[in-house]
């Protein structure tokens, strides 16, 4: 039998972005067969490739978010460089750019300039606040747009402050995962009526589209509950965080009835059946139960109660752990690449393997077949 090629093989994209989301994005599209062109500035380049530790020659952070990428030097506000770009944008499918709004433009490379030299171009442009609006040209990162997105508010304990985290919410629910939905959209209405489209993605408003929970309450109440106050963040006892007596944490999931049921009777507690969703006194008194109750075990312990009951209580891993936890494994989530672990694509397509990955590319690497194929196309 055959092997089947990946679903976007024969797709070329151009990737201008740096650092994570639009890199991620794009590693994405490379893991799915697309040919991902990275075309980095002389000097630093990208300067995810010193951030943080290293790994030989480049960060740990460049090298999970690049893989599957071939890499080109041009400096764009040179002729001969950009005539390079322009003519590897005459056979693109896609271009995706991070800039600040209105850079490309000063460059000439703008999406109506490159649409009129490739109407089936898809143009994404990834930015923090959009192309519009009185924010457009504001500088920010993910704690910046999750604050004005209102779901910074929403995150922490009851009366603290909000809670930080790593996995950059608004970064990659917005930039990355957002993105690729617009793109791939405006690549298939490209391939059936030829004309590309200008994909404009603001991740401030990926974090805000994505807060469903806090705009029901806003809808039924006017306003948010406050922070720890809500269903989801620790109003209700059959839902949150416990701690266990060597200072680890078990994830109480129970929201379903049953659920909570059962995990009463495993605790040994079908008293507290009847505290399932409640909140005030009650509701603390259900949830000081519970503290008391983990605090007395330590997390080796509930994890081996909890796995044999199907209840929806959690041990809280650190990503350690989490690697070599038999789920994991199962399902084929850590790979090495270029000697070095990562993650593999979270996408389970039938007949669909990463296969043979490429690690990220040193700059320039494919420099010189690159700008020999783009004076080939050169008008």
């Amino acid at each position: 039998m055959t092997e089947r090629a990946k679903p976007l093989a024969g797709l070329t994209v151009l990737d201008l972005t740096r650092l994570l989301p639009g890199p991620l994005a794009t590693m994405h599209l490379g893991d799915l067969g697309a040919e991902v062109i990275k075309i980095e500035d002389p000097g630093v380049g990208d300067y995810a490739r010193s951030m943080g530790a290293m790994h030989g020659d480049t960060s740990y952070f460049f090298q999970l978010v690049n893989r599957n990428k071939k890499s080109l030097v041009l400096d764009l506000k040179d002729a001969a460089d950009k005539a390079v770009l322009l003519g590897l944008v005459d056979t693109a499918d896609i271009l995706v750019e991070g800039f600040r709004p209105g850079v490309m433009a000063k460059l000439g490379l703008d999406y109506a300039t490159l649409s009129a030299r490739n109407p089936r171009l898809v143009y994404a442009s990834i930015s923090g606040y959009g192309q519009t609006g009185p924010y457009a040209q504001r500088a920010g990162h993910d704690i910046n747009y999750l604050g004005y997105a209102g779901v910074l508010d929403q995150i922490g304990a009851a009366g603290g402050a909000p809670a930080l985290s790593n996995l950059q919410v608004a970064d990659l629910l917005g930039g990355t995962l957002t993105s690729l939905v617009g793109v791939l959209a405006a690549v298939i209405d490209a391939r059936a009526n030829g004309r590309g489209r200008q994909v404009d993605v603001a991740m401030t408003d990926a974090a805000l589209a994505h807060a469903i929970f806090p705009m029901a309450e806003v809808l039924a109440e006017g306003e948010t509950r406050p922070r720890g106050e809500d269903l989801l963040t620790g109003a209700v006892p059959c839902y949150g965080v416990y701690e266990t007596q060597d200072g680890r944490h078990m994830a109480v999931g129970a929201l379903e009835e049953k659920f909570w049921q059962l995990t009463c009777d495993t605790l040994g507690r079908p008293d507290l059946k009847p505290y399932h969703l409640a909140r005030g006194a009650e509701g603390a008194y259900a949830r000081a139960q519970l503290e008391a109750i983990f605090r007395a075990q330590p997390l080796a312990h509930w994890t081996a109660v909890f796995d044999a009951v199907d209840c929806c209580v959690t041990p809280v891993l650190r990503l350690h752990e989490s690697l070599q936890h038999p789920q994991i494994q199962a399902r084929g989530m850590v790979v090495e690449v270029g000697g070095m672990r990562q993650f593999a694509p979270p996408f389970g397509l039938s007949d669909y393997t990463l296969g043979e990955a490429r690690p990220a590319p040193a700059a320039d690497a494919d420099g010189e077949a690159l700008r020999a194929r783009a004076s080939g196309h050169a008008r």
